[in-house]
């Protein structure tokens, strides 16, 4: 299973965003990569003011473009995370994954909302303007079952875990963190997801623009089921391209079996 991370800048042009989105996807072709994965808000400049603004109802334009590059190039899209438009006139930070025939086949709208306030760091509400999703998030694939979460909700082991008991041995995770968590937690959150898990973890972030008002850490990262970093990008716009061997996590499995060893008589989490 190949996949290609597009670390992308954030334009404020949508057009922009997807002629960028398309590059990645001839480039994806290129690599013969099976899957294409973009950041989170990748089409739109992450401040809490703009996520109404660039909303979209599902199946709007940035929907329909990315379902039929996907169909055009024939290669999975983990279409990063857009700002949707809910059926109430709510907002929800949203992941959308499209087949290579450019149907849907996942859709993930963000379970926590960043809201933080870090002393000295970073401060930031997304419940200003977003509301939050409700869903934990596994899809089929001709590689098998992948997890998908955003940014914030990958901070949770609980999710996690209930994504690998769904039986995800992949975990997709369009994030944006920031100069003040990136530093800290980043590779920390991704290698430790992984290890206890013993799952596959790929993080795709932004590109860092310090034009923009959010600076985005970057090092987009794949991280395998024993803890390992596979590959981790610096700050800077441009492509990794990863191979997984989804064998690993079953052999890993049996050898540590932690997720056998599990005391479910004395503490359980419930598979909905």
């Amino acid at each position: 299973m190949k996949i290609l991370q597009a670390q992308m800048v954030v334009s404020q042009s949508k057009d922009e965003a997807l002629q960028t989105v398309e590059e990645a996807c001839k480039q994806a072709v290129r690599a013969e990569a099976d899957f294409l994965t973009l950041p989170e808000m990748f089409c739109c400049p992450y401040e809490t003011a703009n996520f109404p603004l660039y909303a979209e109802a599902e199946g709007g334009n940035v929907w329909s473009k990315c379902a039929a590059l996907a169909k055009k190039y024939s290669i999975y899209i983990s279409a990063g995370s857009v700002p949707e438009q809910g059926e109430a006139g709510e907002v929800y930070n949203t992941a959308y994954v499209f087949d290579r025939q450019g149907r849907q086949i996942a859709k993930h709208r963000k379970m926590h909302l960043f809201d933080i306030d870090v002393q000295g760091g970073q401060s930031f509400k997304e419940s200003d303007t977003l509301t939050a999703g409700h869903d934990i998030t596994v899809f089929d694939t001709e590689f098998g079952a992948i997890g998908l979460c955003i940014c914030y909700d990958f901070r949770f082991p609980e999710l996690v875990r209930l994504m690998v008991l769904k039986g995800a041995k992949v975990v997709f995770v369009p994030a944006a963190f920031n100069m003040t968590t990136g530093p800290a937690h980043w590779e920390l959150m991704f290698r430790s997801q992984a290890m206890f898990n013993q799952c596959f973890a790929i993080g795709t972030a932004p590109a860092r623009d310090l034009n923009a008002t959010y600076h985005s850490w970057g090092h987009s990262i794949a991280v395998g089921p024993w803890g390992n970093v596979i590959a981790q990008m610096d700050e800077k716009e441009g492509y990794q391209l990863i191979e997984l061997d989804l064998s690993e996590t079953e052999a890993i499995r049996q050898q540590l079996p932690l997720i056998k060893h599990r005391r479910t008589d004395l503490y359980a989490l419930e598979v909905k």
